[in-house]
């Protein structure tokens, strides 16, 4: 639909989807209605529809690629390198600012991942692959810090990737009840002394 839409009207979708995923954020999918979506836009049931015909699946499918493409532009450029140490610790402190600044601590796509797997087939697909995406950079850069001599070269770049982001969503779930980074940084921060620790000891970038 954006192609057929004017400048005003891709500004107006893209305020529904920013405020849809707010309230996502803050009371789950099943928390979020088109009624208070409306109230927050100030739009009217119409345009709702008109931007969304698919209704209230179609714009939670939406929010969830926002939400992707908003993740991994937050870890950017590191995400696209991570062949040093130097590298590695900026994306650390990158992604640590971009939950900062959310206000809240929750991984969006994360959280939506809980209530879609049982609810919404495509859109789990859809996370899935944007969960995928990201692993598959993060796998990128432990190839890359492995060809450098930082990482031990029989480990597996795939199951370090999802070791990562399984220390990401950990240490944000930890972090909700504490309102604090310090468990989200604590994660990070171990597991990637254990990345370090099984560096070759003659060849740490």
């Amino acid at each position: 639909m954006d192609g057929t839409l004017t400048e005003r009207g891709r500004q107006t979708r893209q305020r529904i989807i920013e405020a849809t995923g707010q309230q996502i954020l803050a009371g789950g999918i099943g928390g979020t209605t088109l009624d208070g979506v409306r109230a927050a836009t100030l739009t009217s049931k119409s345009q709702l529809f008109h931007y969304f015909p698919g209704g209230k699946n179609e714009l939670v499918r939406e929010v969830a690629a926002w939400e992707g493409d908003q993740l991994l532009a937050a870890q950017l450029p590191w995400l696209d390198d991570l062949s040093t140490w130097e590298s590695w610790h900026a994306w650390r402190d990158a992604l640590v600012d971009y939950y900062l600044g959310l206000g809240r601590w929750a991984c969006p796509i994360g959280s939506m991942a809980w209530e879609a797997a049982a609810t919404d087939p495509e859109l789990a697909a859809g996370i899935a692959e944007a969960m995928r995406a990201w692993r598959g950079k993060l796998a990128d850069g432990v190839r890359r810090l492995q060809a450098a001599g930082g990482v031990a070269p029989t480990s597996d770049p795939e199951r370090l990737a999802a070791a990562i982001l399984a220390a990401v969503q950990g240490g944000l779930m930890l972090s909700q009840p504490e309102r604090s980074s310090w468990p989200l940084e604590a994660a990070l921060d171990s597991l990637l002394d254990v990345l370090r620790a099984g560096a070759p000891a003659t060849n740490v970038p």
